[in-house]
């Protein structure tokens, strides 16, 4: 499972693809992987690393990460550089390091990220659960897309680390939920420190802990329906490696049988006589049993003869988010907004409006894309804050506003992380009423450049909501002209449009007060 060495350097074939390196910090190992893409987004991976450090243990236990683990860090990271300008990657834009569960839930991660970044310059971004299940999702399904067996069914994709388990509900691609859980191989170990009992009391300790999750993922799934368990992580793909010959490049199947053999054969052994024998490091030893009994308990739970192993990991996943320039897929796009839609169903939203308005604020984006200056991600946030600005009806109409943005900050949605979630709550909050204020709850603490962007997608989803101030969803086409001292909204196919006039008359102050342009809209004929 732990790979020091490297593999001989690869001389690209050509001098077109861009060599970039992405680092994941996790509970248990610092790993690398290093890649170079080609023009045409093709991903070929030239060398890989993998260093053991204990900071999930000390994260999990005391909140914090001791001097000595930042130190060994900081130390593993210097190295890691000086193998990357070997491969002459020296820009910072061609390195993504990112943190998981164990620095982002320790108190002191701003100073491990200033501590790494005085070692090395490079800048360690904590990335939450949303993150992760996005770059998840990203790297597995082409698998499932490949395997006549998985394309159209329904599939519970599963991974358990250190210190949380990552579940995704597909069916024929779509995202059905996607949950984080605080279940993990070190979260198990930790819970029988301290624990004098035999081996079969620490195991049924451990066993008690893993069934109440589950329980907690039961009530996500239709029993009744068939699903296949795909199954990513490390200590996983150690059990593919033992058990069949695995080329890597497809999925592994594994039987129910097998891995549960295995996993009893490892629950028998001590750490010393797991590194012995199947050459781990000592930290990876300790979570093996844990990881494993977890992932037997899983399949069997839903009573799988069989599951499914895939080699995507994290960085897989970060890297062809590189290739494709940090840009958000047309698909993933949909699978957030599938989401989005599926929240504002919970509280009984006005789902044609709803679409109305979210079509016309997207197409208020598009046309406007001159004065606002912002990438296709926050058309995104728009659409979905337009999708959901009015969900607060559900808690109160006087402050339904305010309610939105509490609601869509504390809820789950796929594929966004939380201070993107925030963003959607805020323009969904200044949909109407009082104009961002810097005493406003969340909105007084973002920094300059997403205060402005929330005032920005706030003044359009306004023009929006105006568009369709009839709730009759009459006006579908429109045509921006900016003038040099307003905007002309022209309303094509549509004669009369004295009401939205009224309205826009009324809502669009704040695009004045942040574009500095003036409202004005026109019938037209096409």
């Amino acid at each position: 499972m732990a790979n020091t060495s490297r593999q001989p350097k690869i001389v690209p074939e050509s001098a077109s693809p861009r060599s970039v390196a992405v680092i994941d910090i996790g509970a248990t190992s610092i790993r690398m992987a290093i890649a170079e893409i080609h023009s045409d987004g093709e991903v070929r991976k030239l060398d890989s690393l993998v260093q053991a450090v204990d900071l999930g243990r000390e994260a999990f236990e005391n909140r914090r990460l001791s001097r000595k683990s930042i130190e060994k860090s900081a130390a593993i990271l210097q190295r890691y550089q000086r193998v990357l300008q070997e491969y002459g990657i020296t820009s910072q834009a061609d390195v993504r390091v990112v943190a998981t569960t164990a620095v982002r839930e320790a108190s002191n991660r701003l100073a491990f990220a200033d501590r790494v970044f005085v070692a090395t310059g490079l800048n360690v971004e904590s990335i939450d659960e949303a993150e992760v299940n996005r770059i998840t999702y990203m790297g597995v399904i082409p698998h499932l897309q490949e395997h006549p067996g998985l394309a159209d069914g329904k599939s519970l994709v599963v991974e358990i680390g250190g210190g949380s388990t990552e579940v995704l509900l597909l069916r024929s691609g779509n995202v059905l939920s996607s949950q984080s859980f605080r279940l993990g191989s070190v979260r198990l170990m930790m819970n029988l420190d301290g624990v004098r009992a035999s081996a079969s009391r620490r195991r049924a300790m451990m066993e008690s802990h893993i069934r109440r999750i589950l329980a907690q993922i039961s009530e996500e799934i239709d029993d009744d329906a068939p699903v296949n368990i795909v199954a990513l992580g490390g200590d996983i793909r150690f059990v593919a490696d033992q058990l069949t010959d695995w080329d890597r490049k497809s999925l592994a199947e594994l039987s129910t049988k097998d891995l549960v053999k295995l996993t009893e054969q490892v629950l028998t052994l001590d750490q010393d006589a797991i590194v012995k024998k199947y050459g781990t490091s000592f930290i990876e030893a300790g979570t093996l049993a844990p990881a494993l009994l977890a992932y037997s308990m899983f399949v069997q739970h839903f009573h799988q003869s069989h599951l499914f192993v895939s080699e995507t990991n994290l960085r897989d996943g970060l890297l062809h988010n590189m290739a494709a320039g940090g840009s958000w897929t047309a698909e993933f796009r949909n699978q957030i907004v599938r989401s989005a839609i599926s929240l504002g169903r919970k509280f009984d939203f006005d789902e044609t409006h709803a679409r109305n308005v979210a079509e016309l604020a997207s197409k208020l984006f598009d046309q406007l894309r001159a004065e606002h200056r912002l990438d296709s991600r926050h058309e995104v946030i728009l659409f979905v804050a337009a999708l959901l600005h009015e969900i607060g009806m559900a808690v109160n109409v006087r402050s339904n506003h305010k309610h939105a943005l509490y609601l869509i900050r504390h809820s789950e949605m796929f594929g966004l992380s939380r201070s993107q979630l925030l963003q959607v709550g805020l323009v969904a909050r200044y949909h109407r009423r009082a104009t961002p204020q810097p005493s406003h709850e969340g909105y007084g603490t973002l920094p300059q450049k997403e205060r402005v962007i929330v005032a920005k997608l706030a003044a359009i989803l306004r023009l929006a909501i105006s568009l369709d101030d009839t709730r009759s969803g009459r006006i579908r086409d429109i045509q921006c002209v900016c003038e040099p001292k307003q905007l002309v909204i022209h309303v094509l196919g549509v004669d009369d449009v004295s009401l939205e006039q009224v309205s826009m008359s009324r809502n669009s102050g704040l695009f004045r007060d942040v574009f500095g342009l003036p409202v004005l809209l026109r019938a037209g004929r096409r």
